[in-house]
C-alpha cells in the first residue's frame, strides 16, 4: 500500500501543487486512486494469511472449539479424517474471504467507473 501511495509521478505532484490543492485533496485525486492497484492483492493476501494466524493461535491455548482446535485433537488421536475435514474448512474459508475481496474489488470499480 505505501508503495502504491508513494508511486503517483512527482509531476503529477506539483501540477496538483500548482492547482494549489490541499493535502487531503491530493490524497484523494491522486495518491488514493493509484494505490487501488496494490489496495485489493494486498487485501487477499491479508485474508488468507489472517485465518492461517487465527489457526494457528488456537493451537497452544488449549481451546475446545475451532478449526486449530480440531486439527490438534485429530493428531492427538490419530483420525486422519479430522484433520482433512479441518484442513479442508480452513482452505474453503480462505476462498469465501478471499472471494469477499474480489466482490468488494468488483463494487469499487464500477462505482468509479470502470471494468474489470
Amino acid at each position: 500500500m505505501v508503495k502504491g501511495l508513494r508511486s503517483p509521478d512527482p509531476m503529477q505532484r506539483d501540477l496538483m501543487r500548482t492547482y494549489s490543492a490541499t493535502g487531503a485533496q491530493i490524497f484523494a485525486l491522486l495518491r488514493w486512486p493509484a494505490a487501488m492497484a496494490f489496495l485489493f492483492p494486498s487485501l487477499k493476501v491479508a485474508a488468507s494469511l489472517s485465518l492461517v494466524g487465527a489457526i494457528v493461535a488456537e493451537l497452544p491455548t488449549g481451546a475446545q472449539a475451532g478449526l486449530g482446535a480440531r486439527l490438534l485433537t485429530g493428531s492427538y488421536y490419530g483420525q486422519t479424517l479430522q484433520i482433512w475435514a479441518a484442513l479442508f474448512a480452513a482452505s474453503l474459508l480462505a476462498l469465501l474471504a478471499i472471494a469477499a475481496v474480489d466482490l468488494a474489488q468488483a463494487a469499487l470499480v464500477r462505482r468509479r467507473g470502470g471494468r474489470l
